[in-house]
């Protein structure tokens, strides 16, 4: 009974890869939940690089004669009021939304996580008025603010990502600061201050790379936020033109016709819920799996 039991573990240690980032990724593959999340990203990633050769009809090509087709053999998802192919304006829109989410959660980890850094590491007065800044951020609604500078600064791309990455700065900023914290009072940290290491090299070689578990982890629920703000932004009319094909547009656009031809919110709106699943699924079980408790289990 022994050997055998040995044995096993045998297996089990050549099977489980060595290091940390190897633990982290065959705890990952063990949650069926994140794995599905991942494939499905990966799935629209591929998309929206090749949109251009995926969808059957251009972004903005119309065709009036065909304006709000049920869908057929010749559009599968049907067309809107201006003939415009649903299905490709979906493919169109996944370019249009992992480039603002991405972008957006890019912008607020920069910024908030160098706030969180400065905060966390030095501490003192610096921090205080580093955090009632923040403070202040996150007394706003998250979704208010993107649609207050949005509205300021005017409707595009670019204004798009600026919006919705501010709101997102204090959760970064917040998340980074306790990481910081939490990994400034160890030993090795002292140790390196005592060989004579300067900030900079402690901060980026000892202390960020300490800290990415939580950083990953929340950016990966990041991206989930950042696209259902700009799809929120997009429907009620803040978002970009009515042209280009963005989800949240074109909920705005098919909701005057959802009791006659529900598809035109229907498949958008289904996009819409699996993509914010699978990066929220996905965030889980990252979280799950740099977590040495949940990877014991």
């Amino acid at each position: 009974m022994s050997m055998e039991k040995n044995e096993k573990m045998t297996e089990e240690l050549i099977t489980i890869p060595q290091g940390a980032w190897g633990e982290v990724w065959y705890s990952l593959k063990r949650n069926r939940r994140a794995i599905l999340g991942l494939v499905f990203i990966v799935i629209l990633v591929l998309v929206a690089i090749f949109a251009d050769f995926i969808a059957p009809y251009g972004m903005k090509e119309q065709n009036l004669a065909n304006a709000l087709q049920f869908p057929n053999s010749s559009h599968w998802l049907g067309t809107d009021d201006l003939g415009r192919d649903i299905l490709s304006r979906i493919i169109y829109g996944t370019r249009i939304s992992l480039t603002v989410g991405v972008s957006a959660v890019a912008f607020a980890l920069v910024i908030g996580g160098s706030l969180g850094i400065i905060a966390g590491y030095y501490q003192g007065k610096l921090d205080t008025l580093i955090m009632r800044f923040v403070d202040v951020l996150l007394s706003i609604p998250s979704i208010l603010l993107a649609i207050a500078i949005v509205a300021s600064l005017g409707s595009s791309l670019r204004n798009l990502i600026i919006a919705i990455g501010i709101a997102n700065i204090p959760v970064f900023a917040r998340v980074i600061r306790s990481g910081v914290i939490s990994i400034k009072e160890q030993e090795f940290i002292e140790a390196s201050k005592a060989l004579g290491a300067n900030d900079l090299r402690i901060i980026f070689k000892h202390i960020v790379p300490n800290i990415m578990s939580p950083i990953i982890v929340q950016s990966s629920t990041g991206i989930a936020t950042a696209i259902l703000s700009a799809v929120g932004l997009g429907f009620i009319g803040l978002g970009l033109e009515a042209s280009v094909a963005e989800w949240g547009t074109m909920l705005n656009s098919g909701r005057g016709y959802i009791r006659t031809h529900y598809y035109l919110t229907l498949y958008p709106g289904l996009i819409i819920m699996l993509t914010v699943l699978s990066f929220n699924l996905l965030g889980d079980g990252l979280r799950d799996a740099f977590d040495p408790k949940m990877r014991e289990r």
